[in-house]
């Protein structure tokens, strides 16, 4: 159900709040994506050999030629959603991050992070500046598909890897004063959500389902990064801001030192997150899904989750395309 931000000399904010500080040096965070080569932790050399076309890692010739000759899976994110994606001095990292990590070893080749704002990754897909996105991105048919919220072709679309499941979060001041258990108590407030995520649009049904009910308008403000939105919550200016649930947990938990938010979880409608791939890239999909495969058999997807306390998340295989 997803969404994220940018920069290179900075530390991103956090779509959660990352260490206690992070949610204050999160709303810092926003460049674009050609201006950001920021490499994770997980983009030194895998293990099991050289990087590049003399790589003796397992599934190395599974990958495309280019790929192999350049030796490097370049990878679009906004790293401002901790515990997903999010800087650390001038390093991305997260369960993402570790992640592709344990899929480089599989591969032979880097995972080099770049990070944008969230609502710009896809486009740059079909460009080349990318060659998938990994981003706590939902996995939906209109993303498959190249349509917007108003089900208008806007793109070719993507394929997606399907690599983690999470729900709905609703992040609160501490405390509830508003005492919020569900998005129908949304009603008659104002919500804060990240701009070009599933949230945003989710915000805009449950304000249409408010209307047709008859109960008090819902509203709500878009920002380009969860930060601002966290902010706007902080301040009062909102009553919540929707987030995915493992985020929203992170924030409630290490913003403020756990003093700020907290996290209510609808666990009712959960989703795939999924690594988006160009359509006409299917090599490389198929790379990625296999290597996925690999890592959760062999423990190191696994080990990854746990790192972050995202285990609950885990999915037992990798999908293609599986979102609704």
């Amino acid at each position: 159900m997803t969404a994220r931000s940018t920069r290179c000399t900075t530390v991103a904010k956090t779509r959660t709040s990352r260490l206690a500080a992070v949610a204050a040096i999160a709303v810092a965070g926003s460049m674009l994506l050609t201006a950001c080569g920021d490499q994770t932790e997980g983009g030194s050399t895998p293990e099991g050999g050289k990087t590049g076309a003399a790589s003796t890692a397992p599934l190395f010739s599974k990958l495309p030629a280019d790929i192999q000759k350049a030796g490097v899976i370049k990878v679009g994110t906004d790293a401002t959603y901790a515990p997903m994606e999010f800087k650390e001095g001038d390093k991305i990292v997260g369960v993402d991050p570790d992640i592709a990590a344990a899929l480089s070893k599989q591969l032979g080749v880097k995972f080099e992070f770049a990070s944008g704002t969230f609502d710009t990754l896809l486009t740059a897909l079909p460009t080349g500046r990318t060659d998938i996105v990994m981003s706590s991105m939902t996995d939906t048919k209109a993303r498959q598909e190249g349509l917007d919220d108003k089900g208008q072709k806007v793109g070719t679309g993507v394929d997606f890897v399907d690599y983690f499941t999470a729900s709905t979060g609703i992040l609160v001041k501490k405390g509830n004063p508003e005492n919020i258990q569900s998005l129908d108590d949304l009603c008659g407030k104002k919500l804060a959500v990240q701009r070009g995520t599933t949230y945003e649009q989710a915000a805009k049904d449950q304000a249409e389902k408010c209307k047709k009910e008859g109960k008090p308008a819902l509203t709500f403000e878009s920002f380009p990064t969860d930060a601002e939105a966290q902010t706007r919550v902080k301040a009062g200016g909102a009553v919540a801001d929707l987030n995915d649930s493992p985020v929203a947990a992170y924030i409630a938990k290490t913003a403020g030192g756990g003093n700020d938010f907290e996290a209510i979880a609808n666990k009712t409608d959960a989703g795939f997150f999924g690594i988006a791939v160009d359509k006409k890239d299917t090599q490389l999909r198929d790379a990625i899904k296999e290597a996925l495969d690999a890592i959760i058999k062999d423990g190191t997807y696994k080990a990854a989750l746990d790192k972050w306390n995202a285990a609950d998340g885990a999915i037992p295989a990798a999908k293609i395309n599986g979102g609704s």
